[in-house]
């Protein structure tokens, strides 16, 4: 592990499934030529990932606590995937927090939604709105989906109870989410992955740079430094830092965060890799602001209600 930040560490988006469920029809056995997605080839990661694989990736990075975030669990089986996190072994913090799957341009997404709320570890919604023209680079069913009259009023009733939105975008949708965030000022935002920067041409990178600075201006949105190698394959710390600081300079430390996304994100980086990246690109921050990306903003905004004067020393940490 590189030298730098030492302290606890909440890591804010990683996945867990059960595949012999069979409730994840993206990780279904292919059929021929449907390996590729827009962030590579998944066949390593069709396999099972629970809490037991996720501290085997994890050990030693003095992980305090994580959020899992929705793992395209079907919607032919709503609630479900809340249901079986609950069952898990989550003692020493792994999925302390959920995002929870609805999608909120159906009929029943307000029922839905009041059901998840119920449950005190739901703290937020994600329902992807990534849409690509290739469609095994899309993971949305159609584009415009931010400005559905439907799909808003699902929004707006996971505002009233209290839930944030993670909004999974690529950046040509940027423009579209400016005007979301506008119209709902009350909800509280947190963007996915960096904005997604897949185009790395240096048109593609102007647009996201652009993008991400227009909606970094919004009060209501934060953003996840999470698996920035997705589209980055053969990065380097230093073509990492590209995409990093721009980030941070874009939101500041308190409205960023360190993610995992694994184990999406060991398709292309093992964790303790991953981990020694961020550290070395902040390293040149102040102690609080490195405390801020590692863990508090994190802390703040999924609810997770710890200290880290009290985690610091805690023997049932990751």
């Amino acid at each position: 592990m590189s030298c730098g930040y030492g302290g606890p560490i909440i890591d804010p988006h990683h996945h867990l499934w059960d595949l012999s469920l069979g409730r994840h029809p993206w990780l279904a056995p292919p059929e021929a030529g449907e390996n590729e997605m827009v962030f590579g080839n998944i066949a390593p990661i069709r396999r099972n990932y629970g809490v037991r694989e996720y501290l085997r990736d994890a050990a030693g990075q003095n992980i305090v606590a994580s959020v899992h975030v929705e793992a395209g669990w079907s919607d032919d089986f709503p609630l479900e995937e809340t249901s079986w996190l609950d069952s898990l072994d989550r003692r020493l913090g792994v999925a302390a927090r959920y995002v929870a799957r609805v999608p909120l341009s159906a009929k029943e997404a307000p029922d839905l939604l009041e059901r998840e709320a119920e449950n005190q570890a739901v703290v937020g919604i994600r329902d992807i709105v990534s849409w690509h023209p290739d469609p095994k680079k899309s993971f949305a069913s159609r584009e415009g989906i931010m400005s559905d009259r439907r799909w808003r009023e699902g929004l707006s009733r996971a505002t009233e109870l209290g839930l944030s939105f993670d909004l999974l975008l690529f950046p040509w949708q940027m423009k579209e989410a400016l005007r979301l965030i506008a119209d709902y000022p009350d909800t509280r935002f947190v963007l996915n992955h960096c904005g997604s920067p897949v185009d790395r041409s240096e048109e593609g990178m102007m647009l996201w740079r652009d993008g991400l600075t227009e909606l970094s201006a919004a009060p209501n949105i934060v953003i996840k430094i999470s698996n920035p190698v997705a589209y980055d394959h053969d990065w380097t710390v230093e073509s990492l830092r590209l995409v990093i600081d721009h980030c941070i300079a874009c939101f500041g430390p308190k409205r960023a965060m360190f993610a995992s996304d694994f184990p999406v994100a060991g398709l292309h980086a093992d964790f303790n890799a991953l981990y020694d990246a961020f550290r070395t690109i902040a390293a040149s921050l102040s102690p609080d602001e490195q405390e801020a990306l590692f863990f508090s903003t994190a802390n703040r905004i999924y609810h997770l209600h710890l200290s880290p004067s009290q985690t610091s020393q805690d023997p049932t940490h990751v």
